[in-house]
């Protein structure tokens, strides 16, 4: 092995998911760098930074088309010793308050005994011609939380973990991190999004803790759960829990049960044989806590409410058959409205029913409906409150009714720190809530919903079943659709005017199980072949930066969304992000800045990957990189026309949306939907996820692929089942 120091120029390429990075060092050894030229080194290392001392261990190589390269093996960060790599140390952006101009009148000053002076006595930083008092005290605070987050790195570092988590812990346990992390490193996968169990296994191990450790086997029965409810599931039968958890920490079926059933007696889970969605068989099913409660009380919740005599629709409800023809005749006049008898027979028993769904496909009325229902209530003089799951579905809803709609979080006045405002003991002030985009509640948001909804309150589920499920736990609207306790209204007839798009005709030939017409013969609905994913990955960008823009008129960044049915790949979410960036946002003049693994760039499209109450923007919201402050350690987002500042900390809950998956979509519209259909995406072909994407365009579809792919989509009508038992709970 080989030794090299140096110190770093500039990040060439970094990994977040592999750690690999390729990075330019400028030698401490001049004998090393080929007359005076930087080194490139290449290997899996830690998160660094430009300015940063490393001494590597390594072996010289010679790549074939980049010539004389590094490869190290190990990695060791040091402090720089000369006063110039020390002002370049503290202005690489490192240190929150220091930049460039800033370093340098610190070093000037106070020379090679800088770094020793910010660590032993910070407030003598005031004494530095310029900087006052109150800069001091924040450049101490700054550089104080820096040294904390590299002990929390270079402890992590050992384990595999890059930099980016330890961000991420540093922000989560603050400077208790070390302490936690030793103390119970399964923590981290409760705790840290984007730590998985395998990780605090290896530092858990590492540290001593033996394979059999009932502590080691109660984390991985809970992780195996939080898997399967990250993936949908309300529960999962004992037998596959088991299996799935005896896998993951590589012991034998014995050890677990004993381990099970402290969890349930500490009351982390709870057991109760129900029956299997698919065969109705008894199971005994595992639950976490709050999913059984959550699951169990949306059951009582809404058994309530239909067993209640009492109606705040009741003027409505005990209306002649004469009195409402003439109500609904003068309601429907003003806008010149002209309801099927299926709408019409829709408009009445949603209002006469306390716990009432509407459902159709595209084009089929459903918002004209709406509209003829809020225009009753309002002639009728009733409270009414509008929301949805998203953000972007709360605007659409307020857009296509002419009334204010909220978030149903936003509904509930919901806060990090006391939860739900609006709950049973202080209930909405209404006589009807209807929620749109119903598909997307998922089992615990649709328990606080009902919770807070009085038992004369009548409730109305707006969606579309035949789109994806929720991205949280449960199917919500196909099991109330499937226990039958509540009227289903399935409007079906697709109007004239929306009959001629090509697009929600297509949505309903694959909904039928029927291949959409590809013949690229409306000016609505194209599709562009391509065999293989490098060469359909080429086409995306194509027709986003080039053609579609070129020849309709629309803009790449702000009219045109990809969607893909995965992240990985070459034809995944990752690679067409990077690809589509470095194509309408290149390298230039703009600052940028990698932070939690991604290299934001002024200019950005970018998406919140999280609800952030306090920000007040949430999950699938997406914005635009306005500003990078280097001094500051902070990024501005403009987010539906205001800015958000992110401290850099924070940036993990942003990643680029030039092409974000098809789940995240749900709820949004696109004036252009360009998606990727190929048979490499074989495990995500879903009719329903086919459906979903593209009823996500207003004006033009694009599917870029093969027809062999798009056919095995609409043929795989399964819908992938869920463990819930909210339909049995509901019908018994």
């Amino acid at each position: 092995m080989d030794t090299l120091e140096g110190s770093i120029e500039r990040i060439t390429y970094y990994s977040p998911e592999s750690g690999y990075c390729v990075l330019r060092l400028a030698p401490n050894q001049p004998r090393l760098g080929a007359y005076g030229k930087l080194i490139t080194v290449v290997g899996n290392m830690p998160e660094l930074q430009p300015g940063e001392q490393v001494k590597l261990t390594g072996v010289w190589t010679n790549h074939p088309q980049h010539g004389r390269q590094f490869k190290t093996e190990t990695v060791v960060q040091m402090r720089p010793a000369t006063a110039e790599g020390i002002r370049r140390y503290l202005g690489s952006g490192l240190v929150r308050g220091i930049g460039p101009k800033m370093a340098k009148r610190i070093v000037d000053f106070f020379g090679e005994e800088t770094l020793d002076v910010l660590d032993r006595a910070p407030e003598r930083v005031k004494d530095v011609p310029g900087i006052g008092k109150k800069r001091a005290t924040s450049i101490a605070k700054a550089w104080a939380e820096q040294r904390e987050i590299k002990k929390v790195m270079l402890f992590l570092q050992s384990y595999g973990l890059n930099m980016s988590l330890a961000l991420k812990i540093y922000k989560q346990y603050g400077d208790e991190a070390l302490e936690l992390v030793q103390q119970d490193p399964y923590r981290l996968v409760r705790d840290i999004h984007g730590v998985g169990f395998l990780t605090a296994d290896k530092i858990a191990r590492e540290m001593g803790l033996p394979t059999h450790a009932p502590s080691r086997i109660r984390a991985g029965l809970v992780y195996a759960l939080n898997e399967a409810t990250g993936n949908g599931h309300v529960f999962l039968p004992t037998e596959l829990l088991l299996e799935q958890a005896a896998e993951l920490l590589d012991l034998e079926l014995a050890h677990l049960d004993a381990a099970l059933l402290q969890l349930r007696d500490e009351g982390e889970v709870m057991i109760e044989d129900v029956p299997a969605p698919t065969t109705s068989e008894l199971v005994q099913a595992v639950y976490h806590s709050a999913m059984y409660h959550s699951e169990k009380g949306a059951a009582n919740r809404l058994r309530d409410m239909l067993d209640h005599p009492g109606s705040y629709l009741a003027k409505i409800t005990q209306m002649t058959t004469h009195d409402w023809e003439q109500l609904l005749t003068r309601v429907t006049a003003v806008d010149g409205v002209r309801l099927t008898d299926q709408q019409r027979r829709a408009v009445k028993q949603t209002l006469t029913s306390k716990v009432s769904i509407l459902t159709g496909g595209p084009g089929t009325g459903k918002t004209t409906t709406l509209r003829t229902i809020i225009g009753i209530l309002e002639a009728t003089r009733h409270r009414f409150r509008l929301a949805s799951p998203t953000g972007r579905a709360a605007k659409r809803l307020a857009e296509a009714t002419g009334h204010p709609a909220q978030t149903i979080h936003r509904m509930l006045s919901y806060s990090p720190q006391e939860g739900f405002a609006y709950n049973q003991d202080n209930p909405l002030e209404t006589d009807i809530v209807v929620v749109d985009e119903a598909s997307m509640v998922d089992l615990v948001l649709f328990y606080n919903l009902l919770k807070a909804i009085e038992p004369a309150t009548h409730l109305l589920l707006v969606g579309d079943v035949d789109q994806l499920p929720s991205v949280g736990a449960g199917d919500v609207l196909r099991d109330v659709i499937d226990s039958a306790i509540c009227p289903v209204m399935r409007l079906e007839t697709v109007f004239r005017q929306a009959g001629g798009s090509m697009i929600i005709q297509n949505a309903h030939r694959i909904n039928a199980g029927q291949s959409p017409d590809t013949a690229n013969r409306s000016d609505d609905f194209f599709f562009f072949g391509a065999e293989d994913p490098a060469g359909a990955a080429d086409l995306v960008v194509d027709i986003v930066c080039s053609r579609v823009p070129g020849k309709f008129g629309y803009d790449a960044m702000r009219d045109i969304q990809v969607l893909a049915p995965m992240y990985n790949g070459q034809i995944g979410v990752n690679a067409l992000n990077i690809a589509l960036q470095r194509q309408l946002n290149p390298p230039g003049r703009l600052a940028e800045k990698r932070l939690a693994g991604v290299l934001f760039r002024v200019g950005d499209k970018v998406m919140q990957m999280r609800n952030n109450y306090e920000k007040e923007v949430y999950n699938g919201d997406i914005g635009w990189v306005k500003a990078l402050d280097m001094n500051e350690h902070t990024m501005d987002v403009e987010i539906d026309g205001r800015i958000v500042n992110y401290a850099w900390l924070e940036c993990d809950e942003l990643t680029h949306a030039y092409a974000i998956s098809v789940h995240k979509s749900q709820g949004a519209e696109y004036p252009v939907v360009v998606l990727p259909v190929m048979t490499q995406h074989f495990m995500m072909l879903q009719r329903n996820l086919l459906y979903t994407a593209i009823t996500r365009a207003k004006s033009m579809v694009v599917l870029v692929g093969t027809r062999k792919a798009i056919a095995i989509a609409v043929k795989n009508d399964k819908v992938a089942q869920r463990w819930t038992a909210l339909d049995w709970r509901l019908a018994n």
